[in-house]
């Protein structure tokens, strides 16, 4: 069976073109799989095994320790193996297909307000080659709302910068979501910050290292930053900023949508922007907005303030406040 598995991994990578980051994950959850069912048969799989008592004992084993939506897609990783195994004809029937997905509890994505992320922004400023890429990173990734690993793939080859430096600039995504590639826009700000770092880039890393390196992001050995070090600098500058939960590059990419939305943004031209492939997926933004809507208006409007100490009553059935449709809610 290890072989069957060793062989969809690799048809996932290569044939279907998914990222690097969800091949590690179905890899992670198949041999999560693979060794509960190895101790709970006593020896190797093979793909006889695949039945539905040894499926559902294995999503059984994951509700005490996994949310709703872990299993789910861990429960979606074994359906595409089993699937896989069809179309090879290792396998008569996906007996994975059997089993229901858990229902997932939606959960809203973590925005910061304007203030907020400038504030952060501030933070991430500060002296050195390594302080002028942390700026122009978090400037970046709060402007385009781009993946952090799309952000960490992008080459120098991949940036157009216009002779006009007062000109906004544009990141090519090679690498996004299911292979998908687009063209992004990053503002001002984020122009500027980026130039400054790019002065300064060839002294990142020893002995020119760095100035060899295709990547446009470096770190201070002169290879391609990774996605933990970007994380690590946004987490570092939301708490020099904000003394709270540290953000994420995920944040920032969440804030980008919620902002675009709030100033005035069609829903599709957001969803090119993050590279969504699906409208129904950037669609959750709008629930965002109309809570931000009304907390302000709660705290602002003075019939709406409330006793000290009650928190407000937040809803996200107000689309129409947006001046967008609940899915499947048609426009009068």
């Amino acid at each position: 069976m290890r072989t069957q598995v060793e062989r969809f991994i690799a048809s996932i990578g290569h044939e279907r073109r998914y990222s690097p980051h969800t091949v590690r994950a179905y890899r992670r959850d198949l041999e999560q799989f693979l060794s509960f069912a190895e101790q709970r048969f006593g020896r190797a799989l093979t793909p006889s095994d695949f039945e539905l008592p040894a499926l559902r004992g294995f999503v059984a084993a994951l509700f005490p320790t996994c949310d709703s939506a872990t299993v789910a897609r861990k429960l979606s990783c074994l359906r595409s193996l089993g699937a896989f195994l069809v179309r090879e004809r290792v396998r008569p029937d996906n007996p994975a297909c059997l089993i229901s997905l858990p229902k997932r509890r939606p959960v809203l994505p973590r925005v910061l307000d304007v203030d907020e992320t400038f504030r952060l922004i501030e933070a991430a400023h500060v002296d050195g080659a390594v302080g002028a890429r942390d700026l122009a990173v978090v400037e970046v990734l709060y402007s385009s709302g781009v993946r952090v690993a799309e952000l960490c793939a992008v080459d120098l080859s991949d940036v157009e910068l216009p002779a006009d430096a007062r000109e906004p600039g544009v990141i090519r995504v090679r690498h996004g979501k299911g292979g998908r590639e687009r063209l992004v826009p990053f503002g001002g700000a984020a122009r500027r910050a980026l130039d400054a770092y790019l002065q300064r880039r060839a002294e990142l890393g020893k002995g020119g290292r760095g100035a060899a390196s295709p990547a446009l992001w470096l770190n201070t050995r002169g290879g391609r930053l990774g996605v933990r070090s970007v994380a690590r600098v946004v987490a570092r500058a939301s708490e020099l900023a904000m003394n709270r939960t540290p953000a994420s590059p995920h944040t920032l990419r969440h804030s980008c949508a919620t902002h675009l939305l709030d100033a005035g943004a069609g829903l599709r031209t957001i969803q090119e922007i993050l590279g969504h492939a699906s409208l129904q997926t950037t669609q959750r933004y709008t629930h965002v907005s109309v809570d931000h809507l009304l907390e302000v208006y709660d705290r602002a409007h003075p019939r709406a303030r409330r006793p000290p100490g009650q928190a407000p009553v937040v809803t996200t059935r107000l689309p129409a406040a947006l001046g967008q449709p609940l899915a499947g809610q048609r426009r009068r």
